[in-house]
């Protein structure tokens, strides 16, 4: 998606050689233009799957997963990190490590929301080691849904999430691979 890997080479902000901060368009400020062109992007990879859930995980998936929703015309979840007051018993509840921020998790989603035979379409900002897409596709497969896919903003394919998903069955659609982040600059991976 090349106005994403514009953006990416514009406004990303290369912290280290693990750690690409973007939040002047998708994790602090969001570019609304950019994020529809997102969920166009994912739901015409995603066209034929008969998709009728978008589930991400809070806050950053947000604003991918909405537009990815308002495309495709279907009701999106998302995960919440802190446990509601309103959210009692009747929620799904996995731990996830946040590799950028160095923490666990654990993130809830009421069992209302995901149904048995429910397709559903996990959209996230980043994908690192994958532990946020594994959190939400389990969350989805005890519901005893099916995860019909995964799409990923962008994906740092110097880590083993990508790997690791597409070895566990899921597909991964990820807008911008990113190679590696030396000497301060973006370097792409071919897309699969």
């Amino acid at each position: 998606m090349q106005l994403l890997k514009q953006k990416v080479l514009d406004e990303g902000i290369v912290l280290s050689n693990q750690v690409l901060k973007v939040d002047s368009f998708l994790n602090h400020q969001m570019d609304p233009v950019l994020m529809k062109e997102v969920g166009r992007e994912f739901t015409r990879r995603f066209a034929g799957e008969e998709l009728n859930r978008v589930l991400t995980i809070e806050s950053s998936g947000i604003a991918p997963g909405i537009m990815t929703a308002l495309e495709l015309e279907v009701p999106m979840i998302f995960a919440r990190k802190q446990k509601s007051l309103t959210l009692r018993d009747d929620i799904f509840v996995e731990k996830v490590y946040s590799f950028t921020k160095q923490e666990t998790n654990e993130i809830t989603v009421a069992k209302k929301f995901i149904q048995p035979g429910d397709r559903v379409l996990i959209i996230d900002d980043f994908l690192a080691n994958g532990e946020a897409a594994f959190g939400l596709a389990r969350i989805v497969e005890q519901a005893g849904a099916t995860v019909a896919g995964i799409g990923i903003v962008i994906e740092k394919a110097f880590q083993p999430g990508g790997r690791l998903l597409k070895e566990a069955g899921y597909r991964v659609e990820s807008l911008v691979r990113v190679a590696a982040l030396d000497d301060g600059k973006v370097t792409f991976a071919d897309q699969d």
